[in-house]
């Protein structure tokens, strides 16, 4: 049974830590939910640690920088840890090979660019090189070209080529769709679910999935103490959010004004419990709690 609460203070000494998602709960695209940040400051303030926990595509210091941009302020947050960051790992690594052919937006080629230090040593050695992709032993996709006018049927050649080479896709965000202010754009997600339905292989290292859990859990270790820290994961993402916190053994706190804020009645911040306990059980995706929004 979900327990849909008022405000994060009202469980905040339950936990040592919280994995928090950044679109949706803390700002919307465009600029920072003054109340979310606020929520995070207070956690802070209660000496528990701060990870946001993202499916960006882009590496730790893009999206601090990106963040600033939106007036989220860094004195709400201790670390960030994202998608890119795990996947970076995964491409280092050779996991579509060293000559990969990039589906993205040029504002996502710090993939590519921005190393962390104790990542440049391997990247150093794999020698990862663009290329078109007729010369491509696999493909990064970072997201559409285009996400404000483009959606995925756009690409389907595009997939139908890497299909027919065999490329594995390597899925730096798998979200498939996120709201900019009140626009609803593809993501990366979107395009490595159309490519996995024609039988093509897309590799995944966000949120559910196990890798991004992985590395926050290291960077945790850097900055709380404590044995076995008591962790809460939050967000606005079903299968992302609450479906990798459960997959972690983790509680979740479910953001319900989020991207699915129209399920549950017409006033988003007073959601109807009825709707709420009928959507998530219908999804079997049951977080811990629930709240309007991060406040």
């Amino acid at each position: 049974m979900t327990d849909l609460i008022d405000s994060l203070a009202s469980i905040s000494d339950r936990y040592d830590a919280v994995f928090c998602d950044l679109w949706g709960c803390l700002h919307n695209g465009k600029t920072a939910f003054p109340a979310a940040v606020e929520a995070l400051r207070a956690f802070k303030a209660r000496g528990g640690t701060v990870l946001l926990l993202t499916n960006s595509p882009r590496p730790k210091s893009s999206v601090a920088a990106q963040l600033l941009g939106m007036n989220v302020p860094a004195d709400c947050w201790h670390d960030i840890v994202s998608s890119g960051d795990a996947a970076q790992y995964a491409l280092f690594s050779g996991a579509v090979g060293t000559r990969v052919h990039h589906i993205g937006a040029p504002k996502d080629l710090t993939f590519f660019s921005d190393i962390s230090p104790d990542l440049a040593p391997l990247a150093a050695r794999t020698n990862i090189t663009r290329v078109p992709l007729a010369e491509a032993e696999g493909v990064v996709c970072t997201g559409l070209a285009d996400d404000l006018t483009e959606t995925p049927d756009d690409y389907r050649a595009t997939l139908l080529a890497m299909k027919a080479n065999g490329l594995p896709m390597l899925c730096a965000n798998p979200d498939l769709i996120v709201d900019l202010g009140d626009r609803r754009l593809y993501c990366a997600g979107a395009l490595a679910a159309a490519y996995e339905q024609m039988g093509g292989t897309a590799l995944y290292f966000g949120k559910p999935h196990p890798p991004i859990y992985d590395l926050a859990r290291r960077r945790l270790a850097l900055l709380n103490d404590s044995p076995d820290p008591r962790i809460l994961c939050i967000g606005d993402g079903v299968n992302t959010d609450v479906q990798g916190g459960l997959s972690e053994g983790l509680d979740t706190l479910f953001v319900t004004g989020g991207i699915a804020a129209d399920e549950f009645g017409p006033d988003a911040a007073s959601p109807d419990p009825a709707l709420l306990a009928a959507w998530l059980g219908a999804k079997q995706q049951y977080s811990t709690f629930a709240i309007p929004f991060l406040r």
